[in-house]
């Protein structure tokens, strides 16, 4: 990600809401793609401080309103204000958590967030992505649940027909928003060992399924298994009982990004995606900073490989300074490179 920047000159972060400088209201600009000043407008409605766009806009309704969103809308000059136009982003929200719950707003916020730079990067990738209203299959959509509910001011156990598992299904990626409380998503990254369990990373996992139904079913499952194994034996299910009963193998280092990748192919490809999606989102900051020694080439993997396992053992150094976990855990084996070398080739249409 790189920085941006207020008509006053200041550097903005994509996230932020106001210039710290001069108090400019600040959101993201659709047309040129830029975190901007919004100077105000006449009826709600402001032009981009961006000197070079100008474009009329309107914040978003989750913005605006809700104030879990930083993302505005292009407004038709003839058209005016309209009332709860949601953003590129927060358009693919099916279900939001119940905001009468205490807490569950600043969760939302912390999941629009990571969607919020999961989107840039499907972006800066130019992938393909759609709801159903845009026809597109298969339509992407997001719910953000939780599974507990209030019982005379306790809260109460669910049971297992209660409980929201994070996971995607025809292009339904639902999320439990406990995993964007950071005790919890702490709690469970230390019991599971699970390094990269983030809320970006929850995102990234699963589009990685989303795209398996895009690139991979129908397509081309048969090269997809030759890399990463027999997706319809054993069966999801049977695998999933297996791995929580036993856990992945002793040296599932050797051929897998992470342990719950051994689960099944289904969940390689989701996990390696994911780390394919960390790596550019990685390389596009490095880039920015001048971090790589040569300009970023999205087409050229070998490269791409090789400038983010560079990063990756300076960012590790950096956060062993200051006494935080690994910023790359991951060791590229050869298996693990020829499974990131398949997502790149789905991703550029080579496959």
């Amino acid at each position: 990600m790189k920085l941006f920047t207020c008509r006053c000159g200041n550097s903005l972060f994509f996230d932020n809401v106001m210039c710290v400088a001069c108090g400019s209201e600040t959101g993201w600009c659709p047309h040129c793609k830029s975190t901007s000043a919004l100077v105000p407008d006449q009826n709600n409605l402001y032009r981009c401080g961006n000197a070079e766009c100008q474009t009329l806009l309107q914040k978003c309704y989750n913005y605006s309103d809700m104030k879990v969103c930083t993302r505005c809308v292009e407004v038709n000059a003839n058209g005016g204000f309209l009332a709860g136009v949601l953003c590129d982003c927060c358009q693919f929200n099916a279900v939001i958590p119940d905001l009468s719950l205490d807490g569950n707003l600043d969760k939302w916020a912390r999941l629009e967030a990571a969607k919020r730079r999961l989107f840039y990067t499907l972006d800066l990738l130019h992938l393909p992505y759609g709801n159903a209203a845009q026809g597109f299959v298969p339509p992407l959509s997001f719910d953000f649940k939780g599974d507990s509910l209030p019982d005379r001011g306790q809260w109460r156990s669910m049971n297992d027909e209660e409980q929201v598992f994070t996971g995607h299904a025809d292009g339904k990626i639902t999320i439990n928003i406990k995993e964007a409380d950071p005790i919890e998503l702490e709690i469970a990254r230390v019991q599971l060992g699970e390094r990269r369990r983030t809320v970006i990373r929850h995102f990234r996992h699963e589009i990685g399924h989303y795209y398996w139904e895009v690139f991979v079913n129908h397509k081309c499952e048969n090269e997809c298994m030759a890399i990463f194994g027999d997706h319809n034996n054993p069966a999801y299910q049977d695998a999933l009982l297996r791995y929580y009963a036993e856990g992945p193998p002793a040296n599932w280092a050797d051929n897998c990004v992470s342990g719950y990748a051994t689960m099944h192919p289904w969940e390689d490809f989701a996990e390696t995606f994911a780390l394919y999606l960390d790596m550019v989102a990685t390389l596009d900051t490095a880039n920015y900073f001048g971090m790589l020694a040569q300009p970023l080439d999205l087409t050229d993997f070998e490269a791409m490989l090789s400038g983010f396992i560079h990063t990756g053992l300076v960012m590790n150094e950096m956060t062993r300074d200051m006494g935080l976990v690994d910023y790359t855990p991951e060791v590229i084996v050869q298996p693990v490179h020829d499974k990131l070398l398949f997502i790149h080739g789905l991703v550029n249409n080579t496959v």
